[in-house]
Order: structure tokens, then C-alpha cells, then sequence
């Protein structure tokens, strides 16, 4: 077997070099759809890489261009003309409500020709949480909390976070219409699934609410009356494939 120096060097410079195939300004500018012709673009997003994609738009793109993207606290870069907010993680806190009500304000009045541009990356479920009616923001920490603890995989915490919120599992989709909706994501979960990155937003969402109730069953999770309530009703389902 070949050896071209230290081992711990060698798994260092394989380590880096898989770092910088991953940086958004390697892997995203060729994804880049083109800017609409008559109508305006909005960026939004939510990751701990979203900083970084954010300024690899802002660089790139040709056309008009604001947003707003959310990324975890010291993760922020300055990003021209798209605004970066930072926010908690792995637990949503207050800041990351107030960001993801700002993006909701920005999208309420899309057009047809308008383009969204949304970039997820690892993370987002925190950084954008948007409480359901009757469900506060401290019901929605505490459940993040016991579900890092229990051993939940990263689909079944994610199932139970896009029945518990107004823009995960494809309701951020939803409210960008009727604008065109591009997402660019980079994953953090086996399989890649983009409906499991960051809970997928701008993705129809193939788990039920029943599925959610039963993943804090199984897990044994104390979880408040309102949550429960909220999982029986109709208006908890997601958006369906298809």
C-alpha cells in the first residue's frame, strides 16, 4: 500500500477536501435557476449553512434580489443584499420565531411572477420554527429537548416538528403562491430525503399526523394537552404528495 506522509495528515487533507466540495460556492452556483423576467425575487432560508448559500446567491445572481435567510448564532456572514438573522439551536428560541414570521410578512404578497428562492441546509427545523395555533413556543422547545434525548432518527423528529408548525412539511410552499418556488439544499440526513432536510418547507410531506402522535407514544414523550389536541385535528395534516 502506498503512503504519502503522516496518517493523520492524510485523513486531515481527505477530511478538508470534503468540507470544500460541500461549501455552498462549489456545489450550488450551477443549480441556479434563471431570474424571472418580469417579476421580483425573494431568498429566503433557514440553516447553519444558510449564511453562506445566502452570499453565494447574492454573488452570483444578476437580477434584483432581497431576502432573508436564518442561520445559529455565530454562524453569520455578511451576505449584500440579503439579510441574515441569527437564531437558536438545536432549540428554537424567540429570535428564530420573530425571523420566520418576517419571511411569512415577505411572502404574503407574491405574484405568479414573482421567484422564491429557498435555501435549507442542517438545522432549519430550529431555526425556523413557527408554532401552530395553541401551541407555544415553549411546548415546541420542550419536545425539540425530549426528542434529542430520546434516540429518535432524524425522520421521526422531523415528522413530529412538520405536524406542530405553519411552514414545515410544505405549508412554506404554500405560502409563497402562487410564485414560482426553487429550493436549494444542502443535506445532513441518510438518504437525502428533501422532505426530511430541515423538514422539508417547500416539500409535500408524506407522514400523517397519526404518525407523529404514535412517534411520541413510542418514545414516551410528556407532551401538553394543547400538542395532543392540536394532532387530532384536521388542520394539523401537511401537505400530500401529489
Amino acid at each position: 500500500m502506498r503512503s504519502d506522509g503522516d496518517p493523520q495528515d492524510v485523513l486531515r487533507r481527505m477530511f478538508d477536501a470534503a468540507v470544500a466540495r460541500a461549501m455552498p460556492e462549489s456545489c450550488l452556483p450551477a443549480f441556479l435557476p434563471t431570474p424571472p423576467s418580469g417579476g421580483r425575487t425573494f431568498v429566503i432560508g433557514a440553516g447553519k449553512a444558510a449564511a453562506s448559500m445566502a452570499r453565494m446567491v447574492d454573488r452570483h445572481w444578476t437580477g434584483e434580489l432581497s431576502g432573508l435567510v436564518v442561520t445559529r448564532y455565530g454562524h453569520a456572514v455578511p451576505c449584500g443584499r440579503i439579510e441574515v438573522v441569527e437564531a437558536g439551536h438545536p432549540v428554537p428560541d424567540t429570535a428564530g420565531v420573530a425571523a420566520t414570521r418576517r419571511m411569512l410578512t415577505m411572502l404574503h404578497d407574491t405574484t405568479a411572477d414573482d421567484l422564491v428562492l429557498c435555501l435549507m441546509s442542517g438545522g432549519g427545523s430550529a431555526l425556523m420554527p413557527a408554532p401552530v395555533p395553541g401551541v407555544s413556543l415553549d411546548d415546541e422547545r420542550g419536545i425539540a429537548r425530549s426528542l434529542l434525548r430520546s434516540g429518535a432518527t432524524i425522520a421521526e423528529m422531523n415528522c413530529v416538528r412538520k405536524h406542530l408548525s405553519l411552514v414545515k412539511g410544505g405549508r412554506l410552499a404554500q405560502a409563497a403562491a402562487p410564485a414560482r418556488v426553487v429550493t436549494l439544499a444542502i443535506s445532513d440526513v441518510p438518504g437525502d430525503d428533501p422532505s426530511v432536510i430541515a423538514s422539508g418547507p417547500t416539500v409535500a410531506d408524506p407522514t400523517t399526523s397519526d404518525e407523529a402522535l404514535a412517534i411520541l407514544t413510542r418514545y414516551d414523550l410528556c407532551v401538553s394537552d394543547a400538542v395532543r389536541d392540536w394532532l387530532a385535528r384536521p388542520d394539523s395534516e401537511t401537505p400530500k404528495p401529489g
